[in-house]
């Protein structure tokens, strides 16, 4: 037996089959081209691509498949799952309007309460969509969902990670009232626990990449969930923290913290929870000036044991989510200085203090307090970076044993959430 994992981020897609082990039998990639990171037709043909890139032994062994994607990247389908609006990315703020209206409905402290929400996108989507496109919607589709629907065919169904941020009550495993209440609610998918399994594979997909018909679909997760479970993290204090295009942290905790001024909200986890934020800066605005390259040959010449004066906070443009929560945010990467290796150690020594300091809030609020980090994404592989952040943090950073989401969705596909089901003794 194996499964299969697949990873949607901004950058590309990724696949990991696993044996019951725990061993990579096969892996594909597929990068995006320039605008298909929010373009469904591409997300569907990304996908096809990397299953035809997987070995055909690998293939014939897969009995289950879950899928993730980036948190709060949404679009609105019909009951066919025919796309009726563009999706909206994780970190669009084009329905920022509908929030104040929000901010009188929903309690204080919901994960719905930003500019960036799935439920705000809903919400401005009902309200500028033409008569005829609100009356053939039916559903609100969050990108891993409408992925897994292209395998399985079944329309309108979630997992409670994805769920997050539409108003899925996670603690009572419900809609709250006040949500139900909102037009919007017809459009509302059903809530599985990620990992379980929703339905067999479409027997033509199944056909056509050679994919057992037995092959299940199971509920998926979001990327930054993945990269956690790919870690070997498992107890209340330990951290993973994903460098990708953007900056993600994920605390384990015993009991859920929320606090939407800074952006925190709290992922059911099995018992445990995930208490975390997702802030705008990271890999995208290093990419803005440097190659991967330059990245690497500068970042060899920084002395990380002589302290950065320069007060950035890197942002491609302006607004930020985690750890502060301001759709307005100003970014600041001025003055520049002549030597581009000082210019660098200004961008990674001030991402590393917005780490800093979205785990001190994380503390605040009434998290664990932090005992080691593990470390995902494409950022992991730079040791000079990860200095700097240790020196920041105070803690042991490491990078984890596995830095693909495709695996932590692989092993969630395989297992389930069963190691974080009992809290620890």
């Amino acid at each position: 037996m194996a499964a299969l994992g697949i990873d949607f981020g901004t950058s590309g897609a990724r696949a990991i089959a696993l044996n019951t082990s725990g061993d990579i039998l096969s892996q594909s990639r597929h990068s995006f081209a320039v605008g298909e990171v929010a373009n469904p037709s591409a997300w569907r043909q990304a996908l096809w691509a990397l299953l035809a890139g997987l070995d055909s032994a690998a293939l014939a062994c897969v009995q289950r498949i879950a899928i993730n994607g980036t948190s709060a990247t949404a679009l609105l389908c019909d009951r066919t799952l025919t796309p009726l609006t563009t999706a909206l990315l994780y970190n669009d703020s084009t329905a920022r309007s509908e929030l104040p209206g929000l901010e009188e409905i929903a309690p204080a402290g919901s994960p719905t309460l930003s500019a960036t929400s799935t439920l705000v996108k809903a919400l401005w989507w009902y309200r500028t969509v033409s008569a005829e496109v609100r009356a053939a919607a039916t559903h609100i589709v969050h990108q891993a969902d409408w992925l897994a629907a292209q395998l399985h065919g079944q329309p309108g169904v979630s997992d409670y990670h994805n769920a997050l941020k539409i108003g899925y009550d996670v603690r009572s495993n419900t809609y709250p009232n006040w949500l139900l209440t909102l037009p919007i609610a017809d459009w509302l998918p059903k809530v599985r626990t990620p990992g379980d399994i929703i339905a067999p594979i479409l027997p033509n997909i199944a056909t056509q990449f050679g994919l057992s018909k037995t092959c299940q679909i199971c509920a998926g997760t979001t990327d930054s969930i993945a990269a956690f479970l790919a870690s070997t993290a498992h107890q209340p204090g330990d951290a993973v923290t994903s460098l990708g295009s953007t900056l993600v942290l994920k605390l384990l905790s015993a009991v859920p913290v929320d606090d939407a001024p800074s952006g925190v909200y709290s992922h059911r986890l099995g018992d445990l929870w995930l208490a975390g934020g997702a802030s705008n800066t990271g890999g995208a605005v290093l990419r803005q000036y440097f190659s991967s390259e330059q990245l690497s040959a500068l970042s060899a010449r920084i002395d990380p044991s002589i302290p950065c004066l320069l007060d950035y906070y890197p942002l491609t443009q302006p607004g930020e989510r985690f750890p502060i929560n301001d759709p307005d945010y100003t970014p600041r990467v001025t003055p520049r200085p002549a030597s581009d290796v000082e210019f660098l150690k200004g961008l990674l020594g001030a991402i590393a203090r917005i780490e800093c300091q979205g785990y001190k809030t994380l503390e605040t609020l009434g998290a664990p307090s932090l005992k080691k980090v593990y470390t995902a994404g494409g950022g992991a592989q730079n040791s000079t970076w990860q200095t700097i952040r240790q020196q920041q943090l105070g803690v042991a950073v490491a990078v984890a044993d596995q830095t693909e989401a495709a695996y932590g969705t692989a092993l969630l596909a395989l297992r389930g959430l069963s190691q974080f089901t009992q809290k620890p003794r």
